[in-house]
Order: C-alpha cells, then structure tokens, then sequence
C-alpha cells in the first residue's frame, strides 16, 4: 500500500474558517517536526474546516489546510485528496478524514455518488513512510494499520468514482482500486512499488489487482514494481476511461452525475450485486442478484421506468 513518498510530517488540527485553498506548507509550522504516527487519532484531529457546504483551508494558524476537500455539483460530491506539498501521500491523519468524508457522504440523502481524485495532478503517491519506517511488527499488529480507515472506502454504498491523475503508486493504487471505478488520466502512473522497500501491498493490493488485471500481470507489476500508464490500465481493465487531463474531473463528475440519476434502491442494489460477485462462488452470486432483481419489482423506480420505456416517455423525476 506504499509509495515512495517520505515527509517526515505529521499534520495538524482542523478548525473552522474561509475557504482559501492554498498550499498546505503554508499553513503548517509543525509539518517536518513530528515522524512518527501515534498509535490514537485524537477526536480534534478528525474536526473538518467548513464553509458554505464546502471543505476549506485555512486562513489562520489554529486552522490548518484540511486534507480532504469536498464539493458539491447537485447530488454528485467531490472529495478531494489535499496533500499537494506530498504528492498527496496518504498520512494516517489524511486516511482519518477521508474515512470521516465518506461516512458522513454516505450518510448524507442528497448525495448520489461521489468522485475521489487528488489536488494538483496528482491522485496519491503512496503511503507516508516516514510515519511507518521505524515501527515495530508488534506496532503495525496493534494499530491495525492497513485496515484502520482504509477499507471505509471499499465499504461505501454510494458509487464512488475514482478520477486518477498523475501518480497512483502504492496506497494511490489500492485506494483507487476500492473505489466502484476508475477513470484514468493520460498523465496517470499506477504501480505496487512495496517489494523494493522489503513489504508487500498491505491494503488490498495483492487481491484487487490480481482479480483487476489477473495473475500474470499483477505478478509482474508487484514482484518486479513495474508502473502502468492510464493507457495500459485502460486495456487491461483496471480502468475504466481513459480521458485527457484537463477533462478528467468533469467527465467523472458527468458520469457521477447520470449514475445519481438513476433509481436510487437499484442503484445500490446494482453495486452490491456486483461487489458480491468478488466474494462467492458463481451459483451464489447469480442467487443474490436475482434476489435484488425480483425485489426491485417493489418499487417506483421499476414501475416508472417500464410504464415510461413503454409509452415512450422520459421517466419522471
């Protein structure tokens, strides 16, 4: 689940204020003072900079730019990876708030899918190693690394698109790789790069990409750190669209958009259906997505959408 990238940071506390996005050095004196991760996330450290429904930086010292940006288009919502002095390296306060980003989106009615991509070209470039290098096996045991907020993003039920620019090494490949699809810039470089720094992918890595790309390719990428373009992983299916930079983020949103639109109980059920097919066996799958199918025969969605593709009408709503 790592990168190359190495900060030496530890990111501070989140308040309220304007939103004034900036880089984050600007805002924080203790970046390079803190190493090491503590083994707790503070519930202060979790508190988000809001202003008028957005994610915002700060503008004072006792508020600091957030790590996660978020954004509304309508029912579409837009979280943003803010790291940009890093590479957008995924630091366990960063993990912390995504996972508190996504809950509350998940939550949140009004919010029909959501896009995932980083600030300032660049998705995640890994793990933050300086945070992990010096702990001990008993250290990452009992802190639960790997799994402590980062599977938040596999277990989402709003469909989440993940919108990759530039670096997706690492833990920028695994986080994209939880998300229900990707969408790759040309500028996009994906790669599981652990094995040179004597680990593996630790969040996922080795079993999303082997059932993404299969054995032979995932072997390759993992055991020699091979990097893909955006257009290799187009072709090999880890991605899903291949778009030019400057329209990645509105092509994701507009894709997020008609997914919103859609009757929301299939929706779901839709995702979850598929999901599940990575978890069982072929009989078992077919058995839940008929389920799904049948019950969705109970709803209004089912009702208006056929009364409407018969009468050759747009569907209300």
């Amino acid at each position: 689940m790592h990168g190359f990238v190495s900060t030496g940071s530890a990111e501070p506390r989140i308040g309220r204020s304007h939103h004034v996005i900036r880089p984050i050095d600007e805002f924080c004196p203790l970046l390079h003072q803190t190493r090491r991760r503590t083994a707790t996330v503070r519930k202060s450290d979790s508190y988000t900079c809001r202003d008028a429904g957005r994610w915002s930086s700060v503008t004072t010292d006792a508020c600091p730019a957030p790590l996660v940006l978020r954004e509304d288009r309508g029912p579409v919502r837009i979280l943003t990876l803010n790291r940009p002095a890093a590479l957008n390296a995924l630091s366990a306060r960063l993990i912390d708030q995504l996972h508190t980003a996504l809950r509350e989106a998940d939550t949140d009615h009004a919010v029909r899918a959501l896009v995932l991509t980083g600030a300032n070209g660049n998705f995640a470039a890994g793990a933050d190693i300086a945070e992990m290098a010096d702990e001990s096996f008993l250290d990452m045991f009992l802190q639960d690394y790997a799994n402590s907020g980062w599977e938040s993003t596999s277990a989402v039920r709003t469909p989440i698109i993940a919108a990759v620019a530039g670096y997706a090494l690492g833990g920028g490949t695994e986080l994209a790789m939880m998300c229900d699809m990707v969408f790759a810039a040309e500028s996009s470089v994906f790669g599981l790069p652990e094995t040179t720094l004597g680990i593996i992918p630790g969040a996922g890595g080795t079993q999303r990409l082997s059932r993404a790309v299969g054995k032979s390719v995932a072997m390759d990428m993992i055991l020699t750190g091979r990097r893909i373009t955006g257009r290799e992983a187009l072709a090999m299916g880890l991605a899903a669209r291949l778009v030019a930079d400057d329209a990645l983020l509105d092509t994701a949103v507009e894709a997020a958009s008609i997914i919103a639109g859609r009757s929301w109980p299939a929706t779901l059920m839709a995702k979850e259906a598929v999901n599940h097919s990575f978890n069982s066996t072929l009989n078992e799958g077919i058995r839940v997505e008929r389920r799904f199918f049948n019950a969705l025969f109970a709803t209004d969605g089912q009702k208006d959408g056929m009364a409407a593709f018969l009468a050759r009408r747009p569907k209300n709503g």
